[in-house]
This record gives C-alpha cells, sequence and structure tokens, in this order.
C-alpha cells in the first residue's frame, strides 16, 4: 500500500480563511451587503441618515498582551472597549475596539469620523450622557448633528428610547459565546468577530430563521426524522 501523494494542496484552515477576508475586507463586504438587503426588507432605504453612538467594555482572555488592555474605571472592567455606532434598526455601521481604559468620548470622536467617511447620509446621531461635548463638536465639523438622549428620572423601570437599539445589539452580540469575553489576541481580530456575529444575525433576520430554544415545540414533535 502505498502513501498519500506529496502534492496536494495546502490544507486551508477555517482561521486561515477568516484571517485573510478580514484582510481583503472580504467580511465587511458581505457584512455591508447583508446590511443593506435587511434594511430593504425592514422598508428602509439601503443607507441610514441616523446613528446611535455606545461603548462596551469587556474582559479579555490570557492571551491578549497587556499593551492591548486597559482597566475601564467605571465599570471596573479590565479588557478592551467595543465602540459601535449602528442605525435605528440595530445594525452595525461602525465598530472600533481599543482598550477598556480609552474614554467614550476618545472613541465617538473616532467613530463620528468614520461615519462620515463610510455613510455621508447620516445627519444625526444620538449619545447617552457619557460623551462629552468634544464628540458633539466633532460631529459639527463632519456634518452630523450629535444630540445626548437623556431618561426621564420620573420613569420607573425599563422604557425605550431613541437609544435603545444599540443596547439591543449589544445584547445580540453577547448571545454569540465567543464574544462574551474578548479572546481575539489582535483587536483586528476582534472587529472581524464582531461582523460575523452580525452575518448571523442578518442572515437570519432575512431569511426567517430563529435559533430553536426551550421555549419552542420542536417542528417534528412526535414525527419520525428526516433522513
Amino acid at each position: 500500500m502505498t502513501g498519500p501523494p506529496h502534492d496536494f494542496p495546502p490544507f486551508k484552515t477555517v482561521y486561515d480563511y477568516y484571517a485573510k477576508w478580514e484582510k481583503d475586507g472580504t467580511t465587511e463586504k458581505i457584512h455591508d451587503l447583508l446590511r443593506g438587503t435587511a434594511r430593504a426588507a425592514a422598508g428602509r432605504a439601503s443607507e441610514p441618515s441616523a446613528a446611535i453612538l455606545d461603548a462596551q467594555s469587556v474582559k479579555t482572555s490570557s492571551n491578549v498582551a497587556e499593551s492591548d488592555q486597559g482597566i475601564d474605571a467605571g465599570k471596573k472592567i479590565k479588557g478592551r472597549k467595543r465602540h459601535i455606532a449602528t442605525d435605528t434598526l440595530g445594525l452595525l455601521l461602525v465598530v472600533l475596539i481599543t482598550a477598556a481604559s480609552v474614554h467614550d468620548t476618545a472613541g465617538g470622536r473616532d467613530l463620528v469620523d468614520r461615519l462620515a467617511d463610510r455613510h455621508a447620509g447620516v445627519s444625526k446621531a444620538w449619545v447617552d450622557r457619557g460623551y462629552r461635548a468634544s464628540v458633539a463638536q466633532r460631529g459639527v465639523d463632519r456634518g452630523i448633528d450629535v444630540q445626548v438622549v437623556q431618561k426621564d428620572p420620573g420613569l420607573k423601570g425599563f422604557h425605550p428610547t431613541l437609544r435603545w437599539p444599540v443596547e439591543r445589539t449589544f445584547g445580540w452580540l453577547m448571545l454569540h459565546r465567543r464574544l462574551v469575553r474578548d479572546y481575539e489576541t489582535l483587536p483586528e481580530r476582534s472587529r472581524t468577530m464582531i461582523h460575523w456575529a452580525m452575518i448571523d444575525n442578518m442572515s437570519r433576520r432575512i431569511t426567517g430563521e430563529t435559533t430553536q430554544t426551550w421555549h419552542d415545540e420542536p417542528a417534528n414533535s412526535g414525527a419520525p426524522p428526516q433522513i
């Protein structure tokens, strides 16, 4: 019995494609095309005119270099911070990964710049009180009206505001266990993982598929398995 030939093509791992598609922009192109399709399915124009900005600090794993981490003093979290801008449906427009020590305001200024560069139709953005006046000024400089949304102090419990969609987006991300912590050594890999999580979300949204939970009755309950 002879052994395998020695002219097999090089083996391609999943991570190999993951890294190459991140580097050449394929992942982001897939994401952006799906976002336009998802917006169209919801009766919206392919490009948004408004955005919502927010940030989320998450712990990192042991393989992340100390130089890529920081401490969010307010949240008492050592790790990285995800600065994101979404449309009013909660679909991702821009994502920036920094050390958790980077203030929301510094990340917010960069988000405004990237929004203006990549989504010229955005003319309004909403933020919470954690963003300082310099974010609004950067918006003025880039033609985006940045407004602070405040919750009515008299309201008790959950009440949706203009900023609610971005909070829901963070919830969507945390449903992907790979994003519960930041496990990626490189921050650009973290950004790509967020894009894949949203690709999954939008694919299900467009096709009408959902992940079955224990609340759901199995579709073929009592029926023989389909082979």
